[in-house]
């Protein structure tokens, strides 16, 4: 009996006869646009187009552009609208996912399913108990220990996926595979990605960083080839180090590729230190490759914020402050 191999939902080749081939497609398990291959065929095909008697002799539909070959991540499209309140539009072929932070989704076209799950899927064959300690430690740096993994479960066509930045910014697209498969963030910076992303934390070993770095020290690490989108907030700067050493707020960075060594150290002399208003230490980034600094940091803004509600809405620039208010009728 032939023997026919087809990706799964993850991607992952399975083994099977013609007759559990059939079954899967009555179960739904496989679709049209399942990437299909034989002996004797030269490239992985849509199962519609080379078995559509199983499909009731449908058209195949549009089979996803390029091959995958050795890739981990699903090939995704995109378009990034606005100016200080970005979203961002993610292109899904018949098949294709995109994973995303609890609660970033802000609309999805028809055929796009969700379903939230523990972890990012990029180790489908990870046991439970790597899931729960991958989920222990998104746990501790604040975010859900769940993820949303949105699919395109429909026949053919494209279909979108929206993801909105959660405060005013700037939303980052990376394909990852030009960075050389992995990107270390700040914690809270990662928004989605293309199913095969491994989103994981990165705690940093030095013990400086560990004591002073505040929010620099517990980071996210991102690895694969596909497309990710981070978020940073206000305008965002990239530079490019090539062996000189840039000093900065642990809360301006954003993120850093592979080669960029990073360490906490004290922010000038004491005088500096306790009345300059940056802060005790300062985060000190060396090596080479690229670095993406932020100018508004969320820890920042929140801070303004709750000072100037702490002070019962007083105007900053009024000499009067609450008499001011009560003079306008505020």
């Amino acid at each position: 009996m032939q023997t026919w191999h087809y990706l799964d939902a993850q991607r992952n080749p399975q083994q099977v006869t013609e007759d559990q081939l059939s079954e899967l497609v009555k179960a739904g398990t496989v679709t049209p646009a399942t990437l299909v291959w034989k002996s004797g065929m030269g490239e992985w095909a849509a199962a519609s187009g080379v078995l559509p008697e199983l499909f009731g002799g449908a058209a195949p539909p549009a089979i996803p552009s390029g091959s995958r070959g050795s890739r981990r991540c699903h090939e995704v499209d995109y378009e990034i609208f606005g100016d200080d309140m970005q979203i961002v539009e993610v292109e899904l072929d018949p098949g294709e996912t995109v994973i995303a932070e609890a609660g970033a989704m802000n609309y999805i076209e028809p055929d796009i399913t969700f379903e939230a799950k523990m972890g990012d899927g990029s180790t489908p064959q990870e046991g439970v108990m790597g899931k729960l300690l991958a989920v222990g430690k998104r746990a501790l740096t604040g975010e859900s220990i769940f993820m949303t993994h949105f699919t395109h479960a429909g026949g053919s066509g494209k279909r979108r996926a929206a993801f909105a930045a959660p405060y005013p910014g700037r939303i980052m697209p990376l394909d990852m595979a030009t960075f050389g498969g992995g990107i270390t963030c700040q914690k809270d910076a990662f928004l989605c990605a293309a199913l095969g992303t491994k989103v994981s934390i990165a705690f940093n070993r030095k013990l400086g960083a560990g004591f002073f770095g505040g929010e620099g020290f517990i980071l996210q690490r991102l690895e694969g080839d596909g497309m990710a989108f981070i978020h940073a907030g206000g305008t965002v700067i990239k530079k490019e180090l090539k062996g000189e050493q840039l000093r900065v707020d642990t809360g301006c960075l954003v993120a850093f590729t592979d080669g960029i060594q990073y360490d906490i150290q004290r922010a000038g002399n004491l005088k500096s230190m306790f009345f300059g208003g940056e802060g005790l230490f300062l985060a000190t980034l060396s090596g080479h490759g690229t670095v993406w600094l932020q100018s508004l940091p969320f820890s920042r803004l929140a801070d303004r914020v709750a000072r100037n509600v702490g002070s019962g809405g007083k105007g900053e620039g009024s000499v009067l402050g609450g008499l001011g208010n009560l003079l306008d009728g505020d």
